[in-house]
């Protein structure tokens, strides 16, 4: 994983400018994209994108359900995790951090979604979490629109959008 999305809807076309808007400053225009249809209702085979076309694949096998697959001609390939627009504030940030760490064996986009459901479940059990769901919309204090940036590091736009590895591509 190169790092986390957290889109505000499950609708490609809208919520992939955003993400663009983000990524193309700092990574390159992104030309292509490949995603597993499971979650995205709409998939057209192009998006306009701020003025230029991304070619839209999915695969239904070969790639995760919670992963979207960027290319770009001068960053390359990028993974990201998508975490779900009805997740909540912390289990996002959770994902995110543990999405864009260095440490541990890599993990794949499912198996980091499903060690948060665990850990949200014990915590539940344990009623540390104040009986909220763990999954719900974004929060109030959360704009629309692009996601916010924060630098702790040669790229590293977090909030309710992305986090990548710092110093990595």
């Amino acid at each position: 994983m190169d790092g986390a999305w957290w889109p505000r809807s499950r609708d490609l076309p809208s919520e992939l400018s955003a993400l663009a808007d983000v990524l193309d400053p700092l990574w390159g225009r992104i030309t292509r994209i490949a995603v597993n249809p499971r979650h995205w209702p709409i998939l057209p085979p192009r998006i306009s994108v701020n003025g230029h076309v991304v070619k839209v694949g999915w695969f239904t096998s070969e790639l995760d359900p919670h992963k979207i697959l960027l290319l770009s001609y001068t960053a390359g390939r990028w993974d990201l995790l998508v975490i779900p627009p009805e997740t909540d504030a912390p289990s996002a940030a959770r994902l995110m951090a543990a999405a864009s760490a260095d440490t541990g064996a890599p993990m794949t986009a499912t198996a980091l979604m499903t060690a948060e459901r665990a850990h949200h479940g014990s915590r539940e059990r344990a009623g540390q979490d104040g009986g909220g769901p763990a999954l719900s919309s974004h929060g109030p204090d959360q704009p629309a629109g692009i996601p916010a940036c924060e630098s702790s590091g040669p790229l590293r736009p977090r909030g309710q959008g992305l986090v990548a590895h710092p110093g990595v591509k």
